[in-house]
């Protein structure tokens, strides 16, 4: 399956930075250029438990044609998870819910190295945030 075009660009960014430190600063940066959550979207209902930072992801569902789709919003309290959750938001928003369920973003963050470095923490809430998203898409299928 090919991945959404800002998740390859993203991709094709890091596959240029062989240093984990120039890897961190670019996570910093995506999540830096992320939309804030309203004061209302930080609650319990949108909150990512299995985070030991704070995490919250904003689900919206649109039905295009006949199909459902999803488009996520995020944010968290830490600046390397806030780049983790950009890097979700790039492969997963504005996709077919299908398509989205079946996606495993774990396996693409392995190819990519971006797990290696994390500390258990930060991979267990990464895994966190891939089963609520993909559980949102499996809801919208019905």
């Amino acid at each position: 399956m090919t991945q959404p075009q800002p998740f390859q660009d993203i991709a094709d960014n890091l596959s240029f930075l062989d240093d984990w430190e120039d890897r961190y600063r670019y996570l910093i940066e995506l999540g830096q250029a992320l939309p804030k959550l309203g004061e209302a979207e930080r609650n319990a209902a949108n909150k990512v438990n299995g985070c030991v930072s704070q995490v919250w992801l904003v689900a919206e569902p649109d039905n295009v044609s006949g199909s459902p789709h999803l488009r996520f919003r995020g944010e968290s309290d830490a600046m390397i998870v806030q780049g983790l959750v950009a890097v979700l938001l790039a492969l997963y928003s504005d996709r077919a819910a299908s398509e989205i369920a079946e996606t495993d973003a774990i396996a693409l963050f392995d190819e990519l190295g971006l797990r290696e470095h994390l500390t258990t923490q930060r991979s267990n809430g990464l895994v966190a945030m891939v089963n609520r998203i993909r559980g949102e898409a499996r809801a919208a299928l019905g």
